[in-house]
This record gives C-alpha cells, structure tokens and sequence, in this order.
C-alpha cells in the first residue's frame, strides 16, 4: 500500500510486466511438452475405431482408394477415419521398432527403393552384389536365392498408371498392361500364342509352345493318351514346371486340378507376375543347386512342356529332385522335343532321360505323337520298393534312412533317390482319397497322435472363417483372389475357404512344426519359407495376407518392420492383411501399419484387418 501513496507506478508496471513474463514462459513450456508427448503416446498407443467389437458387413469398407495413381502429384487419395493424422514417416534402419513404445514419431520414416527396376523388386533374387561374386553360373546359381543382409525397409514404387486388377474371372485371360508393363514376352513369343498385347490389355489366347491348338486340347489329350489320369479325382495337387505364363495351371482350374505354377525370373520377362496378376498359383524358382521349397512325395503329377531344364545333368539331380517330392504311384509328364524329333542331337538328350528315368524304376507308361506333332510321354514312379532291391547297380543308391524328411530350406540338391514313405506301423502310405473327399479325411501323412489336433484344426476353422471372417469384418471377399496364410499350420483356413473363387498358398514357416506334408495330402498347395527373408514372388502379388499368432515367436527372431515392409511390398494396393494375435502384437503392428498409411480396425480384442492404400512416401518420381 505504501507503494501506492507514495506513487510509485512505473516500478510497479515494471514489476507486473515480469510477472506475467514467467507465468507466460511456465504456461508455453507446459503446453510444449504436453503436445510432444501426446503425439507420441496418440501414435503408439491403440488409435480410436469405430468399435473393437463392431460387426461390419463384408462390403463396407472404412477406406476409399483411387482406381489410379496420380504420378504427377504422388499423392494418395487413401483417406481414413482412423487415420486422420497420419503424415509422412520413413523408417531408417537405425530404429528398433521391436520396442515401439520406444521409438519417437519423427525418427519412423519410409522411403521409396532407390534402384533400377525397383517397381519388380525382389529383394532375395535381385541382390546383384552377391550374385557378382558368385564363382558359377555353371547351374542356375544366379537364378537361386541370395538374400540382403540386412533386410531392405524401402518401399516398392506402383507402375505408373497402376489400376486395382481386373477381377477373377475376367483376368484369367486378360489383364491391365499398365499393372505389368513387359511387352518383351509379347514379342519373344509372338509366334506361339502366349499373350498378345491389345489395346490397354494384354490377353492370354491359352496357347504355348507345346499347346498348338490351344491348352484345352492339350489337357484332353494327356487324359486320353493315359485315362488313368482323372484331372480332379485322382489328380488333384500338380506342379508345372517352367510354366510359362500359367496358361496350363490356369485352365485346370476348371477341373478341380490346383497347379503350382514355378519359373525362375529370367530373360522370359515378368512370366511369373503376369500368371499372378491373372490370379493363377504361381511362385519364383529354379532347379538349380538346391532343393525345392516342397515336402518330399508332395505332387501327384509334375508337368513340364519345353522346360528348358536339362534332367540328366550332374548325374541327374533335377530328376532325383523332382523323384523326391512326386507321390509314389505319381506320374511325370515330359512334352519336349526329344521325344518326337530324332537327330542325333535330341535322340542322345532322349536316351539319356531314359536311362536316368529306368535307373530310377521309373516306368514309361505312355507315350503320343498329335496331328502336329507335338509330342509327350507319361513315367511314373513307383508304388512299392522291390524294383530298387532288383537293380543290378545301386545307382543312384536309395538315400540313408536317417535321411530326414522335408528337409529343403537351402539344402543342396541329393545324388540318391528318396526312400518311399511309410506310415507309423511300416506300411507304405497310400493315396489320398479322391477329391474332393480328400480335404476333410484323415491325410496319410497324420501321424496317430496328431489326429485330434488336426479334427479340432478343422472344426475351430471352418467356424472361425463363417463365423467371423466372411460376415464380421470389413473385408470386401469378392475383390479377394489371390491369398496367403503365412503360418498355415494345418491348412484349415484354406480348407473353410474352399468355396470361394480363390486359392491359398498354404506356408509353413521354417521354425515352425512341419505340417506341409499334410497339406498337400488334402489336396492344398504351399511351401516353406522363413518370414525373416523375403518370399520369392514379385511386388504386388496378393489380395489377402492372413496369420494367426505368428509374430510372437518370429519377432524373436527378426525385427517386425523387415516383415511389414516384406508384406507391403508383396500385397496389391487396395488389398487385406488379417491378423489374429495378442492386442500386445496388434498395437504394435498398428503402428507399423499406420506410418505405411494403411488404414486399421480391430475387433473382439484380438483380429487386426489393415488395408493397403496407393500412398508411396513423395518426392521421388517412379
């Protein structure tokens, strides 16, 4: 007061002025550090939807996609509730999102791949630094995997004018040139009828090198030169190798037959994504000097029609392969032509196949010259072990019994012929039952102690996917072709599938219990993989990538971003990723997820359904 009568006003005004100066910098600084840490915690914590429990029909989606990119822009019109305020991360490979709590907003970024070809990137079979140093290519070397160290975390650009592919069934015979712009293959096969480039379009005429009055014709004339072959009943599971553009596995479809389709990415231009793009079984490979990625006594017939693979090489290890995973009783069909042209040349490739083919006990069981002559031969292996016992030489010896099953990740390929399977008991296994009676009875391969795990398998599945999957979630099925379960167990996800139009490749992890066997006895395709590395398929390959309780156990093993970088780069925009898993797992997936922009929602506290939009991190023309 006395400050007042004694009319000391300018130290007065002087002395408020600090005041609100401090209570300013105290309330800034406060509201500075609120907001930093509310941007952290909002991005790492579980983001609002619209009801964890929600039911959502199978048509509503929460996320609208353009139907093509905008290049000129590089923006996405992928837009999300959910994710309202999601803006543009990268992820370097300093950052260890295993803790993701951990990890600040600013430090996550993405960036596009910054090589030649990046839009076909396959990171385990484009790794040109080690296929240089590679001191052979004496056997397909260079075509085999040579995975990056670490694992690559850039995103695949899209083609410029990518559109959502043509739907299923419309693609199998024609599908949109800009999704795979590879006119080489048009013009290198101009002759033979594989595709032809017309309009927007490339279109599939069904025909091939050895399929001169078209696949159909072809497929009726394997059944009538050997009616043992029932396409659908008796035979069911096949493998195509060197398949071209899938034409032959496409149009079995029709009659109940599922083809695994495989060529290696080579100087024939983009065949394998042209045969996924069309929505038809199909993956990456190479008999070279390693082992398919198949169980052993898997197919119930091999095809291969002007394969370009040399059978009797190395002593006949391409053969021996194929020996090693073809069901006793199984058939091969060789349509080439050493079987119909007799020079020297290609009578020498014939009795070399012969003798390789009869020191196998291998029997030739028919064999057709057509009206064009194109020609084939039908062998087929063994049901029983007495011809090995008759042989006059063991050569190529039967391998050691100690020799374990299924053994094929990066195994070198065996000089000795596999030893037929036999069931617990010592009886040699018999063949699956019909098909399609074979989906839901007891798999030869089942051991009798697994036999109510695979009932129980069975039944939590086909009513897991009625229940829940097709009507539960906001998964639009019928834009849902191509499929993948990345640990696939018994199968019985793609069993409850089974009549929808798609197909499931079935993968068994490798450090996970080996039931691939089983599902081939049901009449499923698959193969193995490690999730730690890249799957041998191109960008953009899948419509659907489903798992169930995966990510526990690998995270032990590898860091979680690689894989949902590997699963962005290998699922189409606009596709689905499906997750059962702990809500732990989930929300740190979700975050993931969210700096990819895709949008999420979680139901029941325990599925996670992401969908991937066109967002490609900007700045960087494609």
């Amino acid at each position: 007061m006395d400050l007042f009568k004694e009319r000391k006003y300018p130290f007065i005004f002087a002395l408020a002025i600090l005041l609100l100066t401090v209570v300013v910098f105290v309330l800034t600084s406060t509201d500075t550090t609120t907001t930093s840490a509310a941007t952290v915690i909002s991005y790492f914590q579980p983001r609002p939807t619209t009801s964890r429990n929600a039911t959502v029909s199978p048509n509503t989606t929460t996320t609208s996609f353009a139907n093509k990119v905008n290049h000129t822009k590089n923006t996405s019109s992928f837009t999300s509730k959910t994710d309202e305020n999601i803006t543009n991360h990268n992820i370097t490979n300093n950052s260890n999102i295993n803790d993701v709590d951990e990890v600040s907003l600013d430090l996550i970024k993405w960036e596009i791949c910054k090589l030649p070809f990046a839009v076909d990137y396959i990171p385990c079979l484009d790794n040109w630094e080690a296929i240089k140093q590679l001191k052979s290519r004496r056997h397909m070397e260079h075509r085999e995997r040579h995975c990056p160290s670490p694992s690559p975390r850039c995103l695949v650009p899209l083609p410029y004018g990518y559109k959502l592919p043509v739907p299923w069934p419309k693609s199998r015979d024609m599908i949109w040139y800009d999704n795979v712009p590879h006119p080489k293959l048009v013009e290198y096969k101009k002759d033979q009828n594989w595709v032809r480039k017309s309009g927007d379009y490339f279109v599939f005429p069904g025909g091939g090198t050895q399929f001169k009055q078209g696949v159909d014709h072809y497929i009726e004339l394997i059944e009538k030169t050997l009616p043992k072959i029932k396409w659908g009943k008796h035979i069911r599971v096949i493998l195509d190798v060197g398949c071209g553009v899938a034409s032959f596995g496409g149009y079995l479809l029709d009659r109940d037959v599922i083809t695994m389709s495989f060529a290696p990415k080579d100087e024939h231009e983009a065949q394998i994504q042209f045969a996924l793009e069309r929505g038809i079984p199909a993956t990456l490979s190479v008999i070279g000097t390693q082992k398919l990625t198949f169980p052993d006594n898997a197919y119930d017939l091999i095809h291969c029609a002007r394969c370009r693979v040399h059978w009797d090489a190395d002593g006949g290890k391409p053969l021996l392969e194929l020996n090693r995973i073809l069901r006793p009783g199984g058939f091969f069909i060789w349509s080439a032509t050493p079987i119909y042209r007799h020079d020297e040349k290609h009578r020498s490739v014939w009795n070399a196949v012969v003798n390789l083919t009869e020191s196998m006990c291998w029997k030739a069981v028919a064999r057709t010259v057509d009206s064009n002559r194109i020609g084939l031969v039908i062998f087929q292996k063994p049901v029983s072990s007495s011809c090995y016992e008759k042989r006059k030489e063991n050569i190529p010896p039967l391998c050691d019994e100690n020799n374990s099953l299924n053994t094929s990740w990066y195994a070198p390929l065996s000089n000795c012929i596999s030893r037929l399977p036999v069931d617990s008991k010592g009886k040699l296994q018999s063949w699956p039952a019909p098909w399609p009676q074979r989906l839901s009875s007891k798999p030869p391969s089942l051991s009798l102690y697994a036999e109510e795990a695979f009932n129980k398998d069975t039944a939590h599945w086909f009513a897991l996917v009625s229940d829940v999957y097709m009507g539960g979630l906001s998964i639009n099925w019928s834009s849902v072709r191509n499929v993948m379960d990345m640990n696939a167990s018994y199968g019985g996800f793609a069993a409850a599938l089974i009549d929808q139009p798609l197909w499931v490749m079935n993968v068994i992890p490798i450090d996970a219990q080996d039931t691939l066997s089983i599902i081939f006895d049901r009449g499923l395709i698959g193969m193995y993989h490690d999730w730690c590395e890249s799957f041998n398929t191109y960008p953009r390959t899948y419509d659907l990538l489903h798992s169930s309780f995966l990510f526990r156990s690998l995270t032990q093993r590898c860091d979680v971003v690689d894989i949902a970088a590997e699963m962005d780069r290998i699922l189409k925009p606009g596709g689905y990723l499906l997750i059962q898993d702990t809500m732990e797992m989930i929300d740190k997936l979700r975050s993931i997820l969210h700096s990819l922009h895709w949008s999420t929602n979680i139901y029941q506290d325990q599925f996670l359904v992401g969908k991937k939009g066109f967002w490609r991190p900007t700045g960087i023309k494609t």
